[in-house]
């Protein structure tokens, strides 16, 4: 089961990398005016999200990736259903699922490389001064 301490429910539930707790983001990934907007500080225990001012660009490549992971399930499940769709329509399938999850693979792309650089810690969210 996917808990608290896992990277991965710290990736899939866009939460804080340090203390499992705190959002990631500012606002729902699919809120197109503050879309995979990072908020500079977790608001249960304080950790600065940002290293750098650019540091979220590594993230497009781990985007790249998940990108391609995305196309190739949407591929697998084409043929795993059996679907005679030719391949103008496999095309088409595997665009429509990339833009309907854009929103959701460019968040989890940013969780992803920052729990590359943060790691887990359980009492985070605990230590008072830490809050800015």
């Amino acid at each position: 089961m996917i808990g608290k301490g896992s990277k991965l429910y710290s990736i899939l539930f866009l939460k804080c990398p340090r203390c499992h707790e705190g959002a990631f983001l500012e606002n729902h990934p699919y809120n197109l005016s503050s879309m995979n907007r990072v908020r500079e500080h977790c608001p249960e225990c304080g950790l600065k999200y940002r290293m750098e001012p650019s540091f979220y660009y590594g993230s497009m490549y781990v985007s790249y990736g998940v990108g391609v992971a995305v196309g190739v399930a949407v591929y697998v499940l084409i043929l795993l259903f059996g679907l005679d769709l030719g391949v103008a329509g496999i095309f088409a399938t595997i665009v429509a699922a990339l833009v309907v999850l854009m929103p959701y693979i460019g968040a989890v792309s940013k969780s992803i490389w920052a729990n590359f650089f943060f790691k887990y810690d359980q009492t985070a969210a605990q230590k008072d001064n830490l809050h800015p």
